[in-house]
């Protein structure tokens, strides 16, 4: 697989604050193609994996992925909710995913996996579960490009937004800005048209919206709103601003 590289992502992506990543999980299984195209103009499109183990449900795996990822032209940003990442992961890239996420609570050697995706040509993302701190992870943060704090615990779609959460972006964003990092700062869990200027105000970049995008009539225009509305409130934001 060819790399992910500034040159294969559109000059408008590029040049925005904000990321919108529609979640699939809140897509209709049987029509995955259509819904794929359904969110064109989406920066990436969100995959979940899970595996009935490191979260109670389960969803889809690498075929399904490598299908997607000849169905659609827009990148595939997958969200390993699994066990055993160290040895799945790269699987995912192999597969197509151009961003892959695991979680930092199953990894057992997180700098490694976080390399060998990267070696394998796709960017490295790190998740946390809402209760595991940031503070202990600031020495892997060059290792990544992504870190994604879950807003939500791991495991279902569709779940009311943690205002606990905010403080934590707030955090990462420090910490980020303290190394001086290119490093998107993911959020993922009930982010929608009520909670995602708090989290873009709190530091957040990329942001993964599952029934607030596929639940609209026009799932488009839904990913355009959300990527207005994050992007006012990121250009008043500190953080943005000291940029």
């Amino acid at each position: 697989m060819a790399q992910i590289s500034p040159s294969d992502l559109s000059d408008s992506t590029l040049d925005r604050r904000s990321q919108i990543n529609p979640s699939i999980l809140s897509a209709d299984f049987a029509r995955l193609a259509q819904e794929a195209e359904a969110v064109r103009g989406a920066d990436w499109l969100h995959v979940d994996v899970m595996d009935n183990h490191f979260v109670p449900n389960l969803t889809l795996g690498v075929p399904v992925v490598e299908s997607l990822a000849r169905a659609t032209s827009t990148p595939l940003d997958c969200h390993l909710m699994i066990e055993q990442p160290d040895r799945w992961a790269p699987q995912y890239v192999e597969a197509g995913a151009g961003s892959v996420t695991f979680h930092v609570e199953a990894a057992a050697a997180p700098v490694r996996l976080a390399r060998e995706i990267r070696a394998k040509g796709a960017r490295a993302s790190m998740a946390l579960k809402p209760a595991t701190p940031i503070e202990p992870y600031e020495d892997l943060l060059p290792e990544l490009d992504m870190l994604l704090i879950m807003t939500v615990e791991p495991g279902f779609g569709g779940q009311a937004f943690l205002d606990i959460m905010l403080p934590k972006i707030r955090r990462t964003r420090e910490l980020i800005s303290k190394h001086g990092l290119e490093l998107w700062l993911q959020v993922d869990g009930g982010v929608s048209a009520t909670t995602i200027e708090r989290c873009a105000e709190a530091g957040a970049d990329v942001f993964v919206a599952g029934s607030a995008v596929y639940g609209a009539a026009d799932p488009a225009e839904a990913v355009r709103a959300l990527r207005a509305q994050a992007e006012a409130a990121t250009a008043g934001a500190g953080w943005a601003c000291a940029h």
